[in-house]
């Protein structure tokens, strides 16, 4: 049985999605700043016969993501995507979006498939102090934003100042950099933090200092300062080289990540 989930429900909720919690990342971090109740946030709940919950579908605005570990009604949540005309994403890990994916009467404009990864310990990370990473702060925006927008890989991007300044001053964005001769020329950051998880973007190192170790510093601080809290870390890729770095640190690939965009 499928409906809609209120806050009554968050207990179950809740244990169902912090089993895990990098892999939920956005359904927790939305859950978290928004509840359960607004006009355009909405949660499904897939109930078992016995009233288990066992899948969720979040509605964020035109975007959907759906999330079970195991079996649960996909061409019910299927249903309520396709009932919606404002849906234009549909995200999530692939194990489950591929499930739900038969059952969709809108075919996709594109399909775009990225490795997940995600880190839950601090054993593969350098204990040394790395005094030279350090944590921006709002003043230091204009830095960071300038060293992004210099960075080709991220041509497509829109790093604004505003935007980095309203996520550092939510409380869910951080990020850390290294510094030469006054400019920014390393930086990793997080994205989408909650209480539980983080996703890892944004890591970069500019043209001209490049292959001297200085995003694995930059990442290694940031991902012992978020772990030491209590929280896992994520993050997308698809580039292998970028890869064999985020392992070296510690990363585990815990499966894919599916957007589909309609």
């Amino acid at each position: 049985m499928i409906r809609v989930l209120t806050q009554e429900d968050d207990r179950q909720c809740q244990e169902l999605v912090q089993k895990e919690p990098a892999e939920n990342l956005f359904i927790i971090g939305d859950i978290e700043a928004f509840g359960y109740e607004q006009d355009f946030q909405k949660i499904w709940g897939d109930f078992d016969e016995y009233g288990n919950l066992r899948g969720v579908l979040l509605k964020y605005r035109e975007n959907f993501i759906p999330y079970s570990p195991g079996e649960f009604d996909a061409e019910g949540f299927a249903a309520i995507i396709n009932s919606c005309d404002d849906f234009s994403i549909m995200s999530g890990l692939k194990a489950v979006t591929s499930k739900v994916e038969p059952f969709l009467s809108r075919k996709f404009q594109s399909k775009r498939q990225m490795y997940y990864a995600k880190l839950d310990h601090t054993d593969s990370l350098s204990n040394g102090e790395l005094h030279h990473v350090e944590k921006a702060s709002v003043e230091e925006l204009p830095k960071l934003v300038e060293l992004l927008n210099s960075i080709p890989e991220f041509s497509g991007g829109s790093f604004t100042v505003e935007k980095r300044k309203h996520g550092m001053e939510k409380g869910v964005a951080r990020s850390y950099y290294i510094e030469r001769d006054g400019i920014f020329v390393s930086s990793a950051s997080t994205t989408a933090e909650n209480s539980s998880s983080a996703m890892i973007v944004a890591v970069c190192t500019h043209p001209d200092y490049k292959k001297k170790g200085l995003a694995t510093e930059c990442m290694t601080k940031l991902c012992r300062d978020v772990l030491q809290e209590g929280k896992e870390l994520c993050l997308f890729y698809d580039n292998p080289e970028a890869g064999r770095i985020y392992k070296n640190i510690g990363f585990e690939d815990i499966g894919f990540w599916m957007m589909y965009k309609f």
